[in-house]
Formats: structure tokens, C-alpha cells, sequence
């Protein structure tokens, strides 16, 4: 199958190393749906990226997935222009400065790096299991951006993961990111019949606006580390998503495009599955 009958969807493409991967594949002939959280940002985006593509389609939405009603008008809008997705990028996600409660009652940063996401990929399975029965083996993924954040702590709180009693930023932020891993574990268990391939990563320590709503403090320490530009940011992603040796495995966790050991907890089965079924019982509350 040639790249030119393939089709991406790469969320948070409106900066950073989303912009970067949808570029990318936009470049080798891919046909590129790509969503931002910000109308402006995704408009220029979107220049850009047409900019780099070689005549295949290319189609910004607007979407910010922390709010699942987006995020469930995005999986609607996806598949009013495709029957068929053969690589999800769930990249979009951010550090937030302080706990916020969105008007369906979630809190915003766990929302907007896990529940959104998770939401989004469920409902662009049909479409991925549709490109997987004529597409290789291996071929159709999934590919979650996580960070080396989801090392960082030992548990989750099962019975408050959005930390709403006891909220401090940071956590917030490593609990979604080992969402991510955990999410992309379970998703190589329930989609390893129908042969789609789920990866999580960590870019690393990229040069752009993601921390810009992070509190000051954070943006302080995370300024001070060595750094990469978007693109290599981006290399992974673009690797798994292209690259033969991805496709041998799956629910792999993946840093400068090699394994990389995960958090303890991802190799923990009633972890992931609880995480699944955790996420599904949120997810639930919005009626959506």
C-alpha cells in the first residue's frame, strides 16, 4: 500500500511536535486530518502543513479534547470525511497551572491529556478496524504521546484519578501521561485479532509553547533542561507510524525509537484493565 492511500489523524498538530508529524507524513504523500485546540494556531498550521505535502489531502478541525462533546463531534467529523483511518496519533495534551473544572465536570488536564483522547480513539475504532482488513498486518496503529512524566510516580489513585480532593498540577500531569501508556497497553490486548498496533512514546524535552499554561515554577525547571527542537521531538512518533519494525509488536512504550522500560504499573494486567474500565466510567458521566 502505497503512502497515498493511507490516511493520518494527528490531534495537537497546531504546534509543536504535532505540527512536526503531520507535516511530515503530509510530506511522504499521506492524507493528513489533522486538529488543534486553537482556531488561529490551526489555521497557520494548516498552511504549513498543505505547504509540506506533496498534492495529498490535507484537513484541519478544530476540536480542544478536554471537552468530550468535542471530542465526540471531532470522531463525527472524521468519519463524515473517511470511512477508513490507518494511523491515529493521540497527541494533543498540555500542563495546566492549576486545577480547572470544565463545564461537563471534568477536570481539565486530565480530560484534555487521557479522557478526551480515550474518548476519540473508541469511537475511530470502526474506521481503524476498516482499514485494518485490507491494509497489512501490523500496518494500521495507534500511537499515544506520553512522557517520561508517567515514570515518576508508583500508583494511581483509583478512586480519584482526576486528584480533585487532593490536586496539585504535577501530579495531575504524571497521572495522565501513565494513563496514556496504560491506555496503549490495553488497546494492543483488545485490538491484537483485528492486527492494529498501539505504541506509547516520550519526545523528550521539546523547545515549543507546551508549557505555556504551566505554572511558573514548572515552565522555570523545564526551561533549564537540555532541549530539542519540535522536529526531533517528533522523530519517534513519525517512526512508529511509518517504520516496518513498529508493526512486529505492540503495546510497547518507546524513547528515541527504542523500548524504553515503563512505569512498573504497565506490566501490571488488573492495572491496565482497571485503567480501561475507570476511563470508560467517566467518560459515561458526560452522557455523550
Amino acid at each position: 500500500m502505497s503512502a497515498t492511500d493511507r490516511i493520518a489523524v494527528v490531534t495537537g498538530a497546531s504546534s509543536g511536535i504535532g505540527k512536526e508529524t503531520a507535516k511530515a507524513l503530509a510530506a511522504e504523500g499521506w492524507r493528513v486530518i489533522a486538529i488543534g485546540r486553537n482556531a488561529e494556531r490551526s489555521a497557520a498550521a494548516e498552511t504549513d502543513i498543505r505547504a509540506a505535502s506533496r498534492g495529498a489531502e490535507v484537513t484541519m478541525l478544530v476540536a480542544d479534547l478536554s471537552r468530550l462533546a468535542n471530542a465526540a463531534q471531532a470522531a463525527r467529523d472524521i468519519a463524515a470525511l473517511t470511512d477508513r483511518v490507518h494511523v491515529l496519533v493521540n497527541n494533543a495534551g498540555g500542563m495546566a497551572v492549576g486545577k480547572v473544572m470544565t463545564a461537563e465536570g471534568f477536570e481539565e488536564n486530565f480530560a484534555g491529556n487521557h479522557l478526551g483522547p480515550f474518548l476519540l480513539t473508541l469511537r475511530l475504532l470502526p474506521l481503524l478496524r476498516t482499514a485494518a482488513q485490507t491494509a497489512p498486518r501490523g500496518s494500521v496503529r495507534i500511537i499515544n504521546t506520553s512522557s517520561d512524566a508517567s515514570e515518576m510516580i508508583k500508583q494511581l489513585p483509583w478512586d480519584d484519578l482526576q486528584i480533585l480532593d487532593n490536586f496539585t498540577p504535577g501530579g495531575a500531569y504524571c497521572n495522565a501521561k501513565l494513563a496514556n501508556v496504560l491506555f496503549a497497553r490495553g488497546l494492543a490486548t483488545r485490538l491484537a485479532a483485528d492486527g492494529i498496533v498501539a505504541h506509547a512514546m516520550h519526545p523528550g524535552t521539546v523547545d515549543s509553547n507546551f508549557i505555556t499554561h504551566a505554572s511558573p515554577g514548572t515552565q522555570a525547571y523545564i526551561s533549564s533542561l537540555p532541549s530539542i527542537t519540535p522536529s526531533q521531538g517528533a522523530d519517534t512518533i513519525i517512526w512508529l507510524a511509518t517504520a516496518d519494525e513498529p508493526g512486529q509488536s505492540s503495546g510497547g512504550y518507546f524513547y528515541q525509537r527504542a523500548p524504553r522500560t515503563p512505569n512498573p504499573l504497565v506490566n501490571d494486567h488488573a492495572a491496565v484493565s482497571r485503567l480501561w474500565e475507570e476511563s470508560e466510567k467517566l467518560v459515561a458521566q458526560a452522557g455523550i
